[in-house]
């Protein structure tokens, strides 16, 4: 999913003095996900330019929910184990109202214009960490685990989705005498868009990972992806745009054993749906 995003400016988090009172967001990898036509085109107006494409759209679903067994099992017991996909708010926008905010994972909203929320601290009654105050959600009302949470930069919402995971206040709020609070843990974080979004995620050393779908032809686009990719499995890729680092496309055990999937995705076969072909694919660096 992918659609453009208003201007930001991403600081290199490691760099702010404010965040040394905290647990650096540097330890949450980022994986950007989206489908892409041959010349990089990501969107249109706001929207996806290609024909509704439900096989891309339910591996987008299941892969941004996928949870690997090993997440959850380190520290204290967390009470929920939960993916987060992070995006701006034309990206929001273009969801339609019936599925927002995407359900099982924590959704994070980037926006300047919006008043910023966090996750609210529970009462001693409540187990969920997300409950937001409504009247300071301004996008839609009722919050619950999956948000949305609304923060201005990308450096904060690092910063919020790290905190989830490793800040014992949320712990504390809920837990009663003689016994640990819950926890929830972030097992991996999506940023879905838009194109600045990326711009700026792949700014970061923490982003090391990228699944695109390969639309196999082209239609009109006005957003396009910063980063070129190789088809090369064994080869590398990347440049453009002061994107330094090179990206290797990973092949079919690596792509099935980090997304759950295992019929799919196969480098070399091309899916077909609504006349238009499409591959997936992952590539790290």
């Amino acid at each position: 999913m992918s659609t453009s995003t208003p201007p930001l400016t991403t600081t290199p988090i490691t760099n702010n003095p404010e965040n040394d009172k905290m647990p650096q967001p540097n330890s949450l990898k980022l994986t950007l996900i989206l489908a892409a036509t041959p010349s990089l085109g990501i969107g249109k107006n706001g929207t996806l330019p290609w024909p509704q494409l439900r096989k891309e759209m339910g591996y987008f679903a299941r892969v941004t929910k996928y949870v690997p067994p090993s997440a959850g099992t380190g520290g204290s017991k967390p009470i929920k184990t939960i993916n987060a996909v992070v995006m701006g708010r034309k990206t929001w926008d273009s969801i339609p109202a019936k599925f927002r905010p995407l359900k099982g994972r924590v959704n994070v909203v980037i926006s300047r214009t919006l008043k910023a929320t966090t996750p609210y601290p529970p009462s001693p009654a409540s187990s969920n960490p997300f409950q937001q105050t409504p009247q300071n959600n301004k996008i839609e009302e009722g919050g619950g685990e999956e948000g949305p949470i609304i923060t201005p930069t990308l450096d904060s919402a690092l910063e919020i989705l790290q905190s989830l995971s490793s800040s014992s206040s949320l712990a504390s709020a809920s837990s009663t005498a003689g016994e640990a609070g819950p926890r929830v843990e972030i097992a991996r974080t999506f940023v879905i868009g838009g194109a600045q979004l990326y711009t700026a995620s792949l700014a970061l050393p923490q982003t090391d990972r990228i699944l695109l779908t390969r639309i196999r032809q082209e239609f009109e686009c006005d957003t396009f992806f910063p980063v070129e990719l190789s088809d090369d499995v064994e080869g590398g890729g990347g440049g453009g745009n002061g994107e330094a680092g090179r990206w290797s496309r990973c092949n079919n055990d690596e792509w099935g054993s980090w997304t759950g999937e295992s019929e799919a995705g196969k480098v070399g076969v091309v899916e077909s749906e609504a006349g238009v072909g499409f591959e997936f694919g992952m590539w790290v660096r």
